[in-house]
């Protein structure tokens, strides 16, 4: 069955509802084990430009905030499933996320 890597960018406050959400949509399922991830943490900058309505930060002004990278696996077939669930979570208007086929 085809894999995919789904990493996302998430502000602290906001990383354990965002695993819970990949979990209930089916990501991070490794053989008889569930809602697996991995994070590391780091600082994620950026400058939200006329137009933008920010959770974190002010128009025109560079912000930097602790965020957690989380990464999970999932089922090809569910991908969609975990990104909406992402997505309906997910603080930040502009979501940084990544999708990676594994072979």
């Amino acid at each position: 069955m085809a894999q995919r890597k789904i990493v996302v960018y998430v502000p602290l406050s906001h990383a354990d509802t965002v695993r819970e959400a990949i979990g209930t949509a089916g990501g991070g399922r490794l053989g008889k084990y569930s809602f697996c991830s991995f994070s590391i943490r780091g600082i994620g900058r950026f400058r939200p430009d006329e137009g933008a309505n920010p959770h974190i930060g002010k128009v025109g002004s560079l912000e930097s905030v602790e965020e957690e990278r989380i990464e999970v696996t999932c089922d090809k077939e569910i991908e969609e499933k975990v990104i909406s669930a992402i997505k309906k979570v997910h603080p930040y208007e502009e979501i940084a996320l990544d999708v990676y086929e594994l072979v």
